[in-house]
């Protein structure tokens, strides 16, 4: 059994408690074993809030409480950004494995030095790109295993979501300071983390970024790029959070043999020779308002995932090196829309 601590118990602390209660002590090995947030205070309020029957550290011991727990094989860390490099440190120094909430930090650079803190350390580093677990990308993965649907020409990714000024008016949110970004950083960058794993690299974007007088923040709001992939592919990627009152993101996928659609969680294929082909059904996704509007089991199905990587030796869905993709592809279109430039990822 692979003890698991939890780490920052913010926003998406309650999706983290919702499926670590769904896992924990079950068939896949894992049991939750600590929380760690800012104060003492802070944990107790979790703890009776999310039913947490664990050890609760905070304050002095808020770190340390995990990193030296030899039950624990392995940390999730959900704090912001700009909160992850001394943890990071600190867990790898202990040898316990991490899986992290996205991104991996505020910039590439940022991420590609925690990618490597984990490497020198000899512990794995998963990120929770959760669309990954979506049943709908799992079919199209072994779809494309096949390879019936022939080459990719085209690629189109839409994330017209929608948040109220009132998401923005909390403290950091929506900074470069601590968030690096936004929508591309901190929404988007699941859809294009996607994407990546399906299409393969992007070779260069031609962009435009901006903030819309939606909203007053730091970062931008909405993104326009067209992108040129090293397989040839041509696409275009529009990602917002000021699409009121918000749609599920998707993409569609053109191929030699067939259009792929991908949107929330179903899968059509529009074969060229007539056949059309359903997998899965639409579902919540937090486009709206309400940004935790989603189901907690992809996040379930990532955390077992990451714990069966570690008994087996197989590498995650998504591991640290996996994110700097998306990580160099985000940094490209920020690049190309802040200069006006076409440029190289």
């Amino acid at each position: 059994m692979t003890g698991v601590g939890l780490i920052g118990l913010g926003m998406v602390g309650k999706v983290y408690a919702k499926a670590l209660h769904e896992v924990s002590g079950g068939p896949d090995g894992v049991r939750w074993l600590a929380i760690a947030g800012r104060t003492s205070r802070s944990c107790e309020v979790f703890r009776v809030a999310h039913g947490a029957d664990v050890v609760e550290t905070g304050e002095d011991s808020n770190l340390e409480g995990i990193a030296g727990n030899g039950d624990i094989g392995f940390a999730i860390v959900a704090t912001p950004p700009n909160a992850r490099r001394e943890i990071v440190e600190r867990l790898a120094k202990a040898g316990k494995h991490i899986l992290m909430e996205k991104p991996v930090e505020r910039s590439l650079a940022a991420a590609t030095e925690l990618v490597e803190i984990c490497e020198r350390a000899g512990v794995q580093l998963g990120i929770m790109f959760q669309h990954r677990a979506r049943p709908s990308a799992v079919q199209m993965r072994a779809i494309l295993a096949e390879g019936t649907l022939g080459a990719l020409h085209t690629v189109e990714v839409a994330v017209p979501w929608w948040r109220d000024q009132s998401y923005y008016d909390a403290p950091g949110r929506g900074t470069y300071e601590r968030d690096g970004g936004w929508v591309l950083i901190s929404q988007a960058i699941h859809t294009l983390d996607l994407m990546l794993s399906l299409t393969g690299p992007v070779a260069e974007v031609s962009a435009m970024t901006a903030t819309s007088g939606y909203h007053k923040m730091d970062a931008e709001d909405f993104v326009s790029a067209g992108l040129r992939f090293e397989c040839g592919a041509i696409g275009s990627v529009f990602a917002t959070v000021s699409s009121f009152p918000g749609r599920a993101e998707g993409m569609v996928l053109g191929f030699e043999n067939a259009s792929v659609t991908l949107m929330s969680n179903s899968l059509t294929i529009h074969w060229r020779d007539g056949r059309c082909e359903t997998y899965g059904a639409d579902a919540q996704t937090g486009a709206g308002a309400d940004p935790m509007a989603f189901t907690h089991e992809w996040h379930r199905d990532m955390i077992v995932d990451f714990a069966r990587s570690l008994s087996t030796g197989a590498p995650p869905l998504a591991t640290g090196r996996d994110a700097l993709d998306v990580h160099r592809l985000i940094a490209a279109i920020e690049t190309s829309g802040r200069d006006g430039v076409r440029t190289k990822v």
